[in-house]
Protein backbone atom coordinates (compact mmCIF):
# COMPACT_ATOMS: atom_id res chain seq x y z
CA UNK A 1 0.00 0.00 0.00
CA UNK A 2 1.62 3.67 -0.79
CA UNK A 3 0.83 7.24 -0.54
CA UNK A 4 -0.90 9.26 -3.23
CA UNK A 5 0.04 12.79 -2.29
CA UNK A 6 -0.61 16.41 -3.47
CA UNK A 7 1.58 16.76 -6.41
CA UNK A 8 4.18 19.57 -6.38
CA UNK A 9 3.40 21.75 -10.14
CA UNK A 10 6.27 23.59 -10.31
CA UNK A 11 8.79 25.58 -7.89
CA UNK A 12 5.88 28.04 -7.35
CA UNK A 13 3.36 26.42 -5.95
CA UNK A 14 2.58 25.72 -2.03
CA UNK A 15 -0.47 24.03 -1.89
CA UNK A 16 -3.52 23.45 -4.10
CA UNK A 17 -7.05 22.95 -3.52
CA UNK A 18 -9.00 19.24 -4.53
CA UNK A 19 -11.35 19.97 -6.71
CA UNK A 20 -12.49 16.54 -7.66
CA UNK A 21 -12.31 13.25 -7.73
CA UNK A 22 -12.14 11.22 -10.85
CA UNK A 23 -12.17 7.83 -9.29
CA UNK A 24 -13.68 5.78 -6.14
CA UNK A 25 -12.41 3.08 -3.49
CA UNK A 26 -11.72 0.25 -5.71
CA UNK A 27 -11.17 1.65 -9.37
CA UNK A 28 -8.18 -0.27 -10.88
CA UNK A 29 -5.96 2.71 -12.19
CA UNK A 30 -2.99 2.46 -14.49
CA UNK A 31 -0.03 4.55 -14.61
CA UNK A 32 -0.90 8.09 -16.70
CA UNK A 33 -4.47 7.59 -16.01
CA UNK A 34 -6.48 11.07 -14.81
CA UNK A 35 -7.75 10.19 -11.11
CA UNK A 36 -8.16 14.07 -9.71
CA UNK A 37 -8.39 17.59 -10.37
CA UNK A 38 -6.70 20.05 -8.75
CA UNK A 39 -6.65 24.27 -8.69
CA UNK A 40 -3.74 26.17 -8.83
CA UNK A 41 -2.40 29.58 -9.43
CA UNK A 42 -2.15 28.13 -12.95
CA UNK A 43 -5.49 27.21 -13.30
CA UNK A 44 -7.39 23.96 -13.37
CA UNK A 45 -4.53 20.97 -13.59
CA UNK A 46 -5.87 17.22 -13.95
CA UNK A 47 -4.00 14.77 -12.63
CA UNK A 48 -2.21 11.98 -13.61
CA UNK A 49 -1.28 9.10 -11.24
CA UNK A 50 2.41 7.68 -11.88
CA UNK A 51 1.44 3.99 -10.64
CA UNK A 52 -0.57 1.37 -11.54
CA UNK A 53 -2.93 -0.16 -8.84
CA UNK A 54 -6.16 0.08 -7.06
CA UNK A 55 -7.62 2.85 -5.36
CA UNK A 56 -7.69 2.63 -1.31
CA UNK A 57 -9.49 5.07 0.60
CA UNK A 58 -9.69 8.74 -0.50
CA UNK A 59 -8.04 10.79 2.53
CA UNK A 60 -9.27 14.12 1.35
CA UNK A 61 -12.43 15.99 0.70
CA UNK A 62 -13.18 18.27 -2.81
CA UNK A 63 -12.95 21.53 -1.45
CA UNK A 64 -9.83 21.19 0.78
CA UNK A 65 -7.07 23.07 0.60
CA UNK A 66 -3.41 20.98 1.27
CA UNK A 67 -0.10 21.43 1.43
CA UNK A 68 2.03 19.45 -1.58
CA UNK A 69 3.28 16.61 -0.28
CA UNK A 70 -0.24 15.79 1.92
CA UNK A 71 -1.83 12.70 1.61
CA UNK A 72 -4.94 12.60 -1.06
CA UNK A 73 -5.12 8.56 -0.72
CA UNK A 74 -3.95 5.08 -0.69
CA UNK A 75 -2.83 2.75 -3.82
CA UNK A 76 -2.48 -0.89 -3.59
CA UNK A 77 -0.69 -2.91 -5.92
CA UNK A 78 -3.14 -4.50 -7.98
CA UNK A 79 -1.66 -7.76 -7.76
CA UNK A 80 -1.92 -7.79 -4.16
CA UNK A 81 -5.46 -6.77 -4.35
CA UNK A 82 -6.51 -9.81 -6.45
CA UNK A 83 -4.60 -12.02 -3.87
CA UNK A 84 -5.91 -10.65 -0.76
CA UNK A 85 -7.74 -13.56 1.31
CA UNK A 86 -11.99 -12.80 1.07
CA UNK A 87 -12.59 -10.83 4.41
CA UNK A 88 -15.66 -13.82 5.52
CA UNK A 89 -16.05 -17.25 4.60
CA UNK A 90 -19.20 -16.57 2.51
CA UNK A 91 -17.55 -14.17 0.54
CA UNK A 92 -16.39 -15.63 -2.64
CA UNK A 93 -13.81 -13.05 -3.54
CA UNK A 94 -12.13 -9.91 -1.92
CA UNK A 95 -13.81 -6.81 -1.91
CA UNK A 96 -11.96 -4.28 -1.99
CA UNK A 97 -14.83 -1.76 -0.13
CA UNK A 98 -15.42 -3.80 2.55
CA UNK A 99 -11.77 -3.99 3.21
CA UNK A 100 -11.06 -0.55 2.73
CA UNK A 101 -14.21 0.20 5.23
CA UNK A 102 -13.44 -2.25 8.21
CA UNK A 103 -9.95 -0.38 8.70
CA UNK A 104 -10.02 2.81 10.72
CA UNK A 105 -10.06 5.55 8.75
CA UNK A 106 -6.29 7.93 9.26
CA UNK A 107 -8.62 10.88 7.38
CA UNK A 108 -12.22 12.17 6.21
CA UNK A 109 -12.80 9.41 3.38
CA UNK A 110 -14.84 11.66 0.65
CA UNK A 111 -16.98 9.76 -1.67
CA UNK A 112 -16.70 10.52 -5.48
CA UNK A 113 -19.74 12.76 -6.42
CA UNK A 114 -22.04 11.34 -7.73
CA UNK A 115 -23.93 13.74 -9.91
CA UNK A 116 -22.12 16.79 -11.36
CA UNK A 117 -24.25 19.96 -12.74
CA UNK A 118 -24.70 18.07 -16.16
CA UNK A 119 -27.07 15.19 -15.72
CA UNK A 120 -25.16 13.45 -13.22
CA UNK A 121 -22.40 12.35 -15.65
CA UNK A 122 -19.25 11.57 -14.20
CA UNK A 123 -16.63 14.01 -15.72
CA UNK A 124 -13.67 16.23 -15.39
CA UNK A 125 -13.91 20.14 -15.55
CA UNK A 126 -11.56 20.30 -18.98
CA UNK A 127 -14.00 17.74 -20.31
CA UNK A 128 -17.09 20.11 -19.00
CA UNK A 129 -15.87 22.94 -20.48
CA UNK A 130 -14.92 21.79 -23.77
CA UNK A 131 -18.44 19.91 -24.28
CA UNK A 132 -20.40 23.41 -23.47
CA UNK A 133 -18.03 25.21 -25.91
CA UNK A 134 -19.19 22.34 -28.38
CA UNK A 135 -22.53 21.91 -27.67
CA UNK A 136 -21.76 18.32 -26.84
CA UNK A 137 -24.34 16.39 -24.66
CA UNK A 138 -21.68 14.05 -22.04
CA UNK A 139 -24.53 12.28 -22.02
CA UNK A 140 -23.56 10.90 -25.46
CA UNK A 141 -20.07 10.66 -24.96
CA UNK A 142 -17.86 6.92 -23.85
CA UNK A 143 -15.96 7.43 -20.63
CA UNK A 144 -12.02 6.08 -21.13
CA UNK A 145 -10.89 7.39 -17.56
CA UNK A 146 -11.30 5.38 -13.68
CA UNK A 147 -14.87 4.58 -13.19
CA UNK A 148 -16.17 5.14 -16.90
CA UNK A 149 -15.37 9.23 -16.37
CA UNK A 150 -15.03 11.35 -19.01
CA UNK A 151 -11.97 12.64 -20.20
CA UNK A 152 -10.60 15.50 -22.52
CA UNK A 153 -9.55 13.18 -24.70
CA UNK A 154 -13.24 11.82 -24.51
CA UNK A 155 -14.62 15.15 -25.91
CA UNK A 156 -11.83 15.71 -28.19
CA UNK A 157 -12.59 13.04 -30.04
CA UNK A 158 -16.59 13.86 -31.00
CA UNK A 159 -17.17 15.44 -33.97
CA UNK A 160 -17.39 19.27 -33.60
CA UNK A 161 -20.23 21.73 -34.55
CA UNK A 162 -20.12 25.14 -35.73
CA UNK A 163 -18.81 27.34 -33.15
CA UNK A 164 -21.41 28.92 -31.47
CA UNK A 165 -21.70 32.71 -31.60
CA UNK A 166 -19.38 34.58 -29.57
CA UNK A 167 -21.85 36.02 -27.37
CA UNK A 168 -23.16 32.57 -26.45
CA UNK A 169 -19.52 31.13 -25.67
CA UNK A 170 -18.35 30.97 -21.96
CA UNK A 171 -16.52 33.50 -20.87
CA UNK A 172 -13.58 33.59 -18.42
CA UNK A 173 -11.67 30.67 -17.35
CA UNK A 174 -12.61 28.80 -13.92
CA UNK A 175 -9.98 28.33 -11.51
CA UNK A 176 -7.82 31.11 -13.22
CA UNK A 177 -6.94 33.83 -10.92
CA UNK A 178 -4.63 36.09 -13.23
CA UNK A 179 -3.44 38.21 -9.39
CA UNK A 180 -2.84 34.56 -7.94
CA UNK A 181 -0.65 33.76 -11.62
CA UNK A 182 1.47 37.21 -11.38
CA UNK A 183 2.39 36.36 -7.61
CA UNK A 184 3.04 32.67 -8.32
CA UNK A 185 5.57 33.93 -11.19
CA UNK A 186 6.73 36.51 -9.68
CA UNK A 187 8.24 33.98 -6.13
CA UNK A 188 9.26 31.68 -8.80
CA UNK A 189 11.43 34.23 -10.65
CA UNK A 190 12.73 35.43 -7.32
CA UNK A 191 13.96 31.72 -6.21
CA UNK A 192 15.80 31.63 -9.27
CA UNK A 193 17.47 34.66 -9.33
CA UNK A 194 18.23 34.24 -6.04
CA UNK A 195 19.45 30.84 -6.22
CA UNK A 196 20.80 30.18 -9.93
CA UNK A 197 24.11 31.67 -10.95
CA UNK A 198 22.86 32.49 -14.17
CA UNK A 199 24.86 33.27 -17.48
CA UNK A 200 23.93 35.08 -20.78
CA UNK A 201 25.25 34.74 -24.17
CA UNK A 202 23.60 35.87 -27.27
CA UNK A 203 23.61 35.29 -31.10
CA UNK A 204 22.32 36.71 -34.25
CA UNK A 205 20.94 33.49 -36.63
CA UNK A 206 20.43 34.04 -40.60
CA UNK A 207 17.05 32.71 -40.67
CA UNK A 208 16.59 33.10 -44.69
CA UNK A 209 17.40 29.65 -45.49
CA UNK A 210 15.32 28.23 -42.78
CA UNK A 211 12.44 30.74 -43.87
CA UNK A 212 12.44 29.51 -47.98
CA UNK A 213 12.57 26.15 -46.86
CA UNK A 214 9.06 26.78 -44.72
CA UNK A 215 7.63 28.82 -47.77
CA UNK A 216 8.03 25.68 -49.85
CA UNK A 217 7.24 23.12 -47.51
CA UNK A 218 3.91 25.66 -46.76
CA UNK A 219 2.98 25.94 -50.44
CA UNK A 220 0.40 23.09 -51.00
CA UNK A 221 -0.68 23.08 -46.96
CA UNK A 222 -3.90 24.46 -45.81
CA UNK A 223 -3.77 26.74 -43.30
CA UNK A 224 -4.63 24.32 -40.36
CA UNK A 225 -1.67 22.03 -41.53
CA UNK A 226 0.80 25.12 -42.48
CA UNK A 227 4.11 24.65 -40.00
CA UNK A 228 5.13 28.00 -38.08
CA UNK A 229 8.64 29.59 -37.37
CA UNK A 230 8.56 28.80 -33.63
CA UNK A 231 8.18 24.50 -34.87
CA UNK A 232 11.41 25.16 -36.70
CA UNK A 233 12.97 27.04 -33.52
CA UNK A 234 12.34 24.53 -31.47
CA UNK A 235 13.14 22.22 -32.94
CA UNK A 236 16.55 23.46 -34.08
CA UNK A 237 16.89 23.80 -29.94
CA UNK A 238 15.64 20.70 -29.34
CA UNK A 239 18.57 18.64 -31.84
CA UNK A 240 21.10 21.25 -30.23
CA UNK A 241 20.85 19.56 -26.94
CA UNK A 242 22.50 16.44 -28.41
CA UNK A 243 25.74 18.56 -28.95
CA UNK A 244 25.37 19.70 -25.61
CA UNK A 245 23.19 17.40 -23.41
CA UNK A 246 24.38 19.10 -19.75
CA UNK A 247 21.56 22.17 -20.80
CA UNK A 248 19.13 19.74 -20.60
CA UNK A 249 17.44 18.77 -16.85
CA UNK A 250 16.53 19.78 -13.58
CA UNK A 251 18.42 20.43 -11.07
CA UNK A 252 17.06 18.26 -8.05
CA UNK A 253 20.42 16.36 -6.50
CA UNK A 254 23.75 16.11 -6.49
CA UNK A 255 25.70 15.01 -8.64
CA UNK A 256 23.55 16.50 -11.04
CA UNK A 257 22.80 14.24 -14.28
CA UNK A 258 21.17 15.59 -17.33
CA UNK A 259 17.66 14.35 -18.68
CA UNK A 260 17.93 11.85 -22.16
CA UNK A 261 14.37 12.84 -23.12
CA UNK A 262 13.47 16.50 -23.87
CA UNK A 263 10.47 17.91 -22.37
CA UNK A 264 10.92 21.06 -24.24
CA UNK A 265 8.65 23.95 -22.56
CA UNK A 266 6.95 26.45 -23.91
CA UNK A 267 5.91 29.91 -23.28
CA UNK A 268 2.71 30.81 -23.37
CA UNK A 269 1.54 34.38 -23.00
CA UNK A 270 -2.36 34.22 -21.21
CA UNK A 271 -4.22 36.94 -22.83
CA UNK A 272 -5.04 38.63 -19.42
CA UNK A 273 -1.57 38.74 -18.61
CA UNK A 274 0.51 35.97 -16.88
CA UNK A 275 2.63 33.22 -17.88
CA UNK A 276 2.34 29.60 -17.92
CA UNK A 277 5.39 27.08 -19.43
CA UNK A 278 4.16 24.18 -20.14
CA UNK A 279 6.05 21.44 -21.23
CA UNK A 280 6.14 19.24 -24.86
CA UNK A 281 7.04 16.02 -23.74
CA UNK A 282 9.86 13.71 -25.42
CA UNK A 283 10.25 16.04 -28.42
CA UNK A 284 13.61 14.46 -29.13
CA UNK A 285 11.22 11.68 -30.87
CA UNK A 286 9.13 14.70 -32.83
CA UNK A 287 9.78 16.27 -36.73
CA UNK A 288 8.48 19.45 -37.59
CA UNK A 289 4.77 17.97 -38.19
CA UNK A 290 4.26 16.48 -34.80
CA UNK A 291 6.35 19.63 -32.55
CA UNK A 292 3.81 22.12 -34.45
CA UNK A 293 0.82 20.02 -33.80
CA UNK A 294 2.01 19.45 -30.33
CA UNK A 295 2.68 23.42 -30.15
CA UNK A 296 -1.27 24.09 -31.11
CA UNK A 297 -2.62 21.63 -28.76
CA UNK A 298 -0.41 22.97 -25.43
CA UNK A 299 -1.02 26.61 -26.67
CA UNK A 300 -4.96 25.95 -26.72
CA UNK A 301 -5.18 23.90 -23.29
CA UNK A 302 -3.15 26.22 -21.45
CA UNK A 303 -5.56 28.91 -22.68
CA UNK A 304 -8.81 27.28 -21.55
CA UNK A 305 -6.84 26.06 -18.43
CA UNK A 306 -7.13 22.49 -19.21
CA UNK A 307 -3.52 21.03 -18.82
CA UNK A 308 -1.94 18.24 -17.07
CA UNK A 309 0.44 17.48 -13.69
CA UNK A 310 3.08 16.24 -16.20
CA UNK A 311 3.31 18.80 -18.87
CA UNK A 312 3.54 21.30 -15.68
CA UNK A 313 6.19 19.50 -13.62
CA UNK A 314 8.24 17.82 -16.35
CA UNK A 315 10.03 20.53 -18.55
CA UNK A 316 13.54 20.19 -18.86
CA UNK A 317 14.57 23.13 -20.77
CA UNK A 318 12.01 26.13 -21.99
CA UNK A 319 12.07 28.03 -25.24
CA UNK A 320 10.06 31.35 -25.20
CA UNK A 321 9.83 32.83 -28.51
CA UNK A 322 8.32 37.20 -29.28
CA UNK A 323 6.90 36.05 -32.56
CA UNK A 324 6.70 38.40 -35.25
CA UNK A 325 5.77 41.54 -33.27
CA UNK A 326 7.99 41.30 -29.99
CA UNK A 327 11.57 43.38 -29.53
CA UNK A 328 14.88 42.22 -31.08
CA UNK A 329 16.35 40.05 -28.09
CA UNK A 330 14.81 38.74 -24.42
CA UNK A 331 16.75 37.56 -21.47
CA UNK A 332 15.29 34.91 -19.92
CA UNK A 333 15.23 33.87 -16.07
CA UNK A 334 15.55 30.20 -15.84
CA UNK A 335 12.64 28.30 -14.77
CA UNK A 336 14.13 26.19 -11.43
CA UNK A 337 14.67 23.15 -11.21
CA UNK A 338 15.47 24.01 -15.20
CA UNK A 339 18.82 24.77 -15.82
CA UNK A 340 18.42 26.35 -18.88
CA UNK A 341 16.39 28.83 -21.43
CA UNK A 342 16.59 29.33 -24.98
CA UNK A 343 14.90 33.04 -26.18
CA UNK A 344 13.95 33.57 -29.56
CA UNK A 345 13.29 37.44 -30.52
CA UNK A 346 11.31 38.43 -33.38
CA UNK A 347 12.81 37.55 -36.96
CA UNK A 348 13.45 40.62 -38.86
CA UNK A 349 14.72 41.92 -42.26
CA UNK A 350 18.88 42.94 -41.32
CA UNK A 351 21.53 43.41 -43.56
CA UNK A 352 23.82 40.59 -43.76
CA UNK A 353 26.82 39.76 -45.75
CA UNK A 354 26.46 36.75 -48.12
CA UNK A 355 27.98 34.85 -50.73
CA UNK A 356 30.63 38.25 -50.44
CA UNK A 357 27.56 41.10 -50.53
CA UNK A 358 25.25 42.71 -48.35
CA UNK A 359 21.51 41.70 -49.05
CA UNK A 360 18.61 41.91 -47.00
CA UNK A 361 17.83 38.75 -45.04
CA UNK A 362 15.67 37.16 -42.18
CA UNK A 363 17.24 37.34 -39.14
CA UNK A 364 16.82 36.24 -35.11
CA UNK A 365 18.42 37.23 -32.17
CA UNK A 366 19.02 33.32 -30.43
CA UNK A 367 19.59 34.21 -25.94
CA UNK A 368 20.42 31.58 -23.68
CA UNK A 369 20.31 31.43 -19.82
CA UNK A 370 22.12 28.54 -18.38
CA UNK A 371 23.26 27.91 -14.70
CA UNK A 372 26.62 28.36 -14.35
CA UNK A 373 26.71 25.29 -11.91
CA UNK A 374 26.56 22.48 -14.83
CA UNK A 375 27.41 24.30 -17.48
CA UNK A 376 29.85 27.44 -19.00
CA UNK A 377 30.25 29.89 -21.04
CA UNK A 378 32.16 27.99 -23.76
CA UNK A 379 29.50 24.88 -23.74
CA UNK A 380 26.51 27.68 -23.83
CA UNK A 381 28.60 29.46 -27.12
CA UNK A 382 28.94 26.16 -28.71
CA UNK A 383 24.86 24.84 -27.89
CA UNK A 384 24.29 28.55 -30.17
CA UNK A 385 26.42 27.52 -32.81
CA UNK A 386 24.80 24.43 -33.31
CA UNK A 387 21.44 26.04 -32.78
CA UNK A 388 22.58 28.18 -35.68
CA UNK A 389 24.68 25.17 -38.16
CA UNK A 390 20.63 23.69 -37.92
CA UNK A 391 18.66 26.13 -39.25
CA UNK A 392 21.18 26.54 -42.06
CA UNK A 393 20.30 23.28 -42.65
CA UNK A 394 17.02 22.81 -42.65
CA UNK A 395 15.72 19.64 -42.32
CA UNK A 396 12.93 17.95 -44.32
CA UNK A 397 9.78 17.21 -41.75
Amino acid sequence: MSIFAMPSLGADMEEGKLIEWLVKPGDRVSKGDIVAVVETQKGAIEIEIFEAGEIGALLAEPGQTLPVGAPLARLGAAAEAKAAPAPTPAAPKPAPEPEVAAKPPAAPVAPVPPATAQGGVLASPAARTLAAERGIALETVAGSGPGGAILLADVESQAQPAPRPEAERPKGKPGLDMAEMRRAIAAAMSRAKREIPHYYLSHEIDLQSAQDRLTALNANRTPDQRLLMGAVLIRATVRALAKVPELNGRLEADPYAPSEAVHCGLAVAMRGGGLIAPAILDAQGMDLDLIMSAMRDLVARTRTGRLRNSEITQGTITVSSLGETGVDALFGVIYPPQVALVGFGAPRLRPMVHDGSVQPRLAVTATLAADHRVSDGRRGALFLAEIDRLLQEPETP
